[in-house]
C-alpha cells in the first residue's frame, strides 16, 4: 500500500486535507482519503501524514499488503507503536505466521515546535452512554484550568451514518447541549470507514485507529484526546478499541488515551443519571432513520432497550425524556437482546436491580437470555478443546496435511486473511 499525494484542499465546501491510498497486493480500488472540518476550525486541522498512516496500518494488514510506503517523515514513537499495536491485533485474530506489513517510512528525531500551552484536551463525543460518563469524570475529577481538563468534543461524520441530514441533525442538538455543558463541538468529516467498511474489521481491529487517526491531524489544536472505554476491567478482551492498543497510536506530541475503564456499564450511567443535562439528551441509538426533530432514540432496538433497561433497574427511567414513553415488555426485550460476549457486561448487573423495582417479569427474560448464552460459551469450549486435540495429532501424525486441506478448500476471501 502506497500512501500519496498529502494535500489541503476544498472538498463539498469544507476545509479538508486529503491523500490517495494505493492497494499494491490487493485487487481493490485506489481511495482518496480525507478528513473536513467546518470553516471555524480550519485552522486546527493540518497536513499531519500520522494520521494517514494510522488510518491505514489495520486495513494494509487486513487485505495482505506487504508494506505500508509514505514518503514523509514520522515519529519513530508512533512507527514504534503501531509495529507493537500490529503485533496484538495478529496476536488477537489472526493465525499463526500472519505477516505484518512493512512500515517503509522515513522517521525525525525533532519534535514539532508547537507548546503545550497552546493546546488542550478533548475527547471523542457521541452523545451515548460512555462518551457522556467519561465527560461527566473529567468535569468531576479535573479542575477547569487542569491541562487534562477535557475543552472540546470531536464529533465524527461517516461512522454511524453517511447521511449529511442525518449527521447535521445530530451535530445541531448536540452543539446546543455542549455549549450548555462548556464543551465545544468539533464535527469532523471522513470517509475513511470505506478503506474497508465490514462491521465485524471495524469492531474487532479498526474503530480506535480511526479515532487516532483524526487526533493526529488536529495536533495543532489537542494535546490529548480521550476515547471512551466501552468495558470496564473486568470485562476487557480483544478488540479494536483497547487501552493497549490505544496509547500505541500516540506519538510524542500527541496523547491519546483510553479513559474509563474503571467504571462498569451501570456506574456510567448512575453518573449520566445525576447529571440532569445529560440524563435529558442521551443518544444511545444508531438507527439514524428513526430520527425526529423531538427524538433521537427508537425506544425499540438492542441499544436503546439495554439502556432503558438499566435506567429502569437504577429507578429513573421515568425522570428522563430522551427515551419514548412506550412501556418495556418482556416481549420486546426477548425481540430484540442477544446476549455475546461483548454485551453481556451490559446485563449481568440488572436482574436483582429489576426485582426490587417490581420488575420480575424483565429480570426473568435477562436472566434466561445469560443462561442461553452461557450455555453456547460451554458448547464453544468443549469445541475449542475437540479442535485443539486434532491439530494436535495432525500435527504429530499427518505432518500438517489436514490443515493444509481444509485450507486450501476454503474461499478465496477467507485464504486472503489467514
Amino acid at each position: 500500500m502506497r500512501i500519496e499525494n498529502l494535500r489541503s484542499e476544498e472538498i463539498d465546501g469544507k476545509p479538508c486535507v486529503a491523500a490517495a491510498v494505493v492497494w499494491e497486493d490487493s485487487e481493490r480500488p485506489a481511495h482518496e482519503l480525507y478528513y473536513g472540518t467546518d470553516e471555524a476550525f480550519k485552522e486546527d486541522l493540518t497536513l499531519n501524514p500520522h494520521g494517514f498512516l494510522v488510518a491505514c496500518t489495520m486495513p494494509a494488514m487486513w487485505h495482505g499488503e506487504q508494506r505500508l510506503f509514505m514518503d514523509e517523515e514520522i515519529c519513530p514513537q508512533l512507527q514504534d507503536g503501531l509495529e507493537t499495536a500490529m503485533a496484538l491485533i495478529r496476536h488477537w485474530w489472526y493465525p499463526e505466521g500472519k505477516k505484518m506489513p512493512r512500515l517503509e517510512v522515513k522517521t525525525r528525531a525533532s519534535i514539532p515546535s508547537v507548546a503545550d500551552t497552546d493546546r488542550r484536551a478533548g475527547m471523542f463525543f457521541s452523545g451515548g452512554i460512555d462518551s457522556l460518563a467519561s465527560f461527566r469524570k473529567n468535569r468531576l475529577r479535573f479542575p477547569l484550568e487542569h491541562p487534562w481538563s477535557v475543552k472540546d468534543g470531536v464529533l465524527i461524520f461517516g461512522l454511524e451514518t453517511d447521511e449529511i441530514e442525518k449527521f447535521e441533525h445530530v451535530k445541531r442538538h448536540l452543539s446546543d447541549f455542549s455549549a450548555e455543558a462548556g464543551l465545544t463541538l468539533i464535527p469532523v468529516y471522513t470517509n475513511v470507514r470505506y478503506l474497508d467498511d465490514d462491521w465485524m474489521f471495524w469492531q474487532n481491529q479498526f474503530q480506535d485507529s480511526v479515532y487516532a487517526s483524526v487526533s493526529h491531524l488536529f495536533s495543532r489544536r489537542f494535546r490529548v484526546l480521550s476515547i471512551s472505554s466501552t468495558y470496564n476491567v473486568p470485562h476487557m478482551q480483544p478488540d479494536g478499541s483497547h487501552p493497549l492498543l490505544d496509547i500505541n497510536y500516540s506519538s510524542s506530541d500527541m496523547i491519546i488515551r483510553h479513559d474509563a475503564i474503571q467504571l462498569s456499564r451501570l456506574d456510567k450511567m448512575k453518573l449520566v443519571a445525576e447529571w440532569d443535562l445529560a440524563f435529558q439528551n442521551i443518544r444511545t441509538c444508531n438507527k439514524s432513520e428513526l430520527y425526529r426533530s423531538d427524538q433521537f432514540n427508537c425506544g425499540r432496538c438492542w441499544k436503546c432497550v439495554s439502556a432503558m433497561l438499566a435506567f429502569m433497574a437504577l429507578g429513573v427511567l421515568e425522570k428522563t425524556k430522551a427515551f419514548p414513553p412506550e412501556e418495556l415488555t418482556p416481549e420486546l426485550v426477548e425481540s430484540v437482546m442477544e446476549i455475546f460476549k461483548q454485551t453481556i457486561c451490559f446485563y449481568e448487573e440488572l436482574p436483582p436491580l429489576l426485582r426490587e423495582k417490581g420488575r420480575p417479569d424483565l429480570a426473568a427474560v435477562i436472566e434466561q437470555k445469560i443462561a442461553i448464552y452461557q450455555n453456547r460459551k460451554e458448547k464453544a469450549t468443549v469445541k475449542r478443546v475437540l479442535k485443539g486435540e486434532v491439530k494436535r495429532l495432525d500435527e504429530k501424525y499427518l505432518q500438517g496435511l489436514l490443515k493444509t486441506l481444509v485450507v486450501s478448500m476454503r474461499p478465496a476471501s477467507r485464504r486472503e486473511h489467514s
